[in-house]
């Protein structure tokens, strides 16, 4: 597969597709997978292939089903491609989305939103969402800022800045939380993570911002190779080393936040899929990039099925699933590999 990229990531797309007509199909009114892609063809093309179906079916597939499913695989790859640019730029592998302050500064402003008497959406958004994805960009812009040394910002401090900034916004948060504790249930249902998606306004907001991050992360794949040599090499090979930092960590942070506005905090993601990704296909960003962006689609397609189907028609939370599903897998894929894990 290390030799063929153009087919390992045919069979992701091929894969992903599956996935979703899956994801759509099962539930507590079980849909048949040909009439999941009729709907779709016929809602978002125009195209009428002669199916029948009810006029409910329809509206459960388009209007419920679609785009919770669509919403699971927007987190999961934009999680998963920010998870991609953290590694390879801290050259840590135990970096994730939120390692920066990311869900430090997410999980602060959506607890402070819970807590405002006032009401009011914008482009689909109530102000939980919104607070979360201006929390989380700016958590990671102060950690740079905390973090930089005159002109440079050393890995270590930023490390080290991140921790320290994540720990104090988890402090008032819990704070926050003691004080009121009528949000208590609503802040750890949210920081448990779960595709809040219902209709497509908010998915029409989302995916742009999640596909322009994915592309200008792929943008910085070469720098991002470069980066694994370490900082002095990266820039005796010509990279702006860091004005190409500052590029990485603004979006990774605003993949991480497009994914926290509809998803609350979902963990694992962007850790563990990079990983699989890695040990199956290689540490070349070029490809691991957008192969992990589709992995991480499917993951958490996937996860969120598995979420609504195990305890129906109750819902087990998103970031539960995620680590109880994906941990087992990634120490299974660790030790059937049989050789030492390289980064």
């Amino acid at each position: 597969m290390r030799r063929q990229p153009i087919l390992a990531l045919t069979l992701l797309a091929l894969a992903l597709l599956l996935a979703l007509g899956v994801a759509a199909s099962l539930g507590t009114v079980a849909i048949p997978l040909g009439d999941i892609a009729a709907i779709a063809l016929k809602r978002a093309l125009g195209v009428s292939i002669g199916a029948a179906w009810s006029e409910t079916q329809e509206t459960i597939v388009w209007q419920l089903r679609l785009p919770r499913v669509c919403g699971a695989a927007i987190v999961g790859a934009a999680l998963a491609s920010a998870g991609v640019l953290f590694q390879g730029l801290l050259r840590n592998p135990i970096a994730d989305p939120y390692l920066l302050g990311t869900s430090g500064g997410a999980a602060l402003a959506a607890t402070i939103a819970l807590l405002v008497p006032a009401s009011f959406g914008v482009f689909a958004f109530t102000l939980v969402p919104i607070a979360a994805f201006m929390g989380a960009l700016g958590a990671v812009l102060l950690v740079y800022q905390i973090a930089r040394v005159g002109p440079r910002t050393p890995i270590t401090t930023l490390l080290l800045a991140g921790f320290a900034t994540s720990s104090m916004m988890a402090s008032v948060m819990s704070f926050l939380m003691l004080m009121n504790q009528n949000t208590l249930q609503r802040v750890v249902l949210w920081t448990m993570g779960g595709v809040s998606a219902s209709g497509w306004d908010a998915l029409k907001v989302v995916t742009p911002l999640v596909v322009v991050g994915a592309l200008a992360a792929f943008a910085l794949a070469n720098d991002l190779n470069a980066f694994l040599l370490g900082e002095e090499q990266a820039a005796a090979l010509g990279v702006a080393v860091e004005r190409q930092k500052f590029l990485a960590l603004t979006i990774g942070a605003l993949l991480t936040g497009a994914a926290v506005a509809i998803s609350g905090l979902v963990g694992f993601v962007g850790l563990i899929v990079p990983h699989v990704v890695r040990l199956v296909l290689g540490p070349d960003h070029r490809l691991l990039l957008p192969a992990s962006f589709l992995s991480g689609a499917i993951f958490l397609v996937l996860a969120d099925l598995i979420a609504r189907l195990v305890l129906a028609p109750s819902e087990l939370p998103l970031g539960v699933v995620t680590a109880l599903v994906g941990a087992p897998f990634f120490i299974y894929l660790l030790r059937r590999t049989k050789r030492e894990y390289t980064f």
